[in-house]
């Protein structure tokens, strides 16, 4: 079955990053956390912590089935409240200020009358814009988009920009990326071309986020920028818990909650009206969290 041949792609996919992860983070391993959904299937939860890079980590996989809620039939839209769902889920929380966090997560969903699709995407938040880095993050992600099909990247960058926003704070939560859900098959475009894309999306997360990594991992800092750090992780948890439509997923189909709230950092803050010195590092990089910002073309 199709569902079943997804669903092993992303187990191996889950086993490949975490290699990769823990090869370039070098001084920690992944715990594993098999757990199971009382509606059907389960999933292995695999946490990183107290790493040389990483402070927190997760790398989620999941193979759940079960039947929705008619409040949440009626949000999601669905066709039929059976579902089938498999994906694996990432989010990265370097200790250093300079290695920006990440998220990324492919998933495949597919409705008891068998209508299915994907989603997925990759999206980076820097502490501090890097407008080189943000750039040829852009330009690595254009390219698996254009491998496919040349409307993927514009429509799925614009999506990410819309999507990755803090509407309370009228800022996006980093330098957005690409974002896509319900893409269903259509008279162009096979379901199986759709699983092809979204397997490339994955693969390309491994040697962008390693090299960057790897191309940070040394720069220094002092305790302001730890404080600016945990300011905007203060951001990335108010989107998660606000507006995340994963997260959302995960408590109302009765998920475990040690699996969804996965992607919160360790440690965050909040600081009443913090307003950056002008000229700041700090100012320049809210200048920078903005929509519509075409990243591939922008200045240094």
């Amino acid at each position: 079955m199709f569902r079943e041949k997804v669903e092993a792609f992303m187990r191996q996919f889950q086993a490949d990053l975490c290699h990769a992860l823990e090869t370039c983070d070098g001084g920690a391993t992944f715990t594993s956390d098999v757990w199971e959904h009382e509606g059907g299937g389960g999933g292995t939860s695999r946490v990183i912590e107290d790493g040389h890079v990483l402070e927190k980590g997760g790398v989620n996989f999941s193979a759940v089935s079960g039947e929705l809620s008619p409040q949440f039939l009626k949000a999601l839209q669905m066709p039929d409240p059976n579902y089938f769902a498999t994906g694996v889920s990432v989010v990265m929380h370097p200790h250093s200020p300079m290695v920006p966090i990440t998220h990324m997560n492919v998933r495949y969903f597919e409705a008891g009358n068998g209508q299915a699709w994907f989603g997925g995407g990759i999206d980076l938040t820097p502490i501090f814009v890097d407008v080189k880095q943000a750039r040829e993050f852009h330009e690595q992600m254009k390219a698996v988009c254009d491998k496919h099909h040349p409307s993927y990247y514009p429509e799925f960058k614009k999506w990410a920009d819309d999507y990755f926003y803090n509407e309370h704070r009228d800022e996006t939560r980093g330098v957005g990326g690409i974002f896509f859900d319900r893409l269903m098959e259509t008279d162009e475009i096979s379901l199986e071309d759709r699983f092809a894309f979204v397997r490339d999306v994955a693969y390309a997360f491994i040697p962008f986020y390693t090299s960057i990594i790897n191309q940070n991992r040394d720069l220094p800092y002092g305790e302001r920028e730890k404080q600016w750090q945990l300011i905007r992780r203060g951001r990335y948890v108010e989107f998660n818990l606000v507006y995340d439509r994963g997260t959302k997923f995960g408590l109302l189909t009765k998920g475990r909650i040690e699996s969804i709230l996965m992607s919160l950092p360790t440690h965050a803050s909040w600081v009443y009206n913090f307003i950056p010195e002008p000229g700041s590092s700090e100012e320049q990089t809210l200048g920078y969290l903005k929509k519509e910002i075409d990243w591939i073309n922008i200045a240094e």
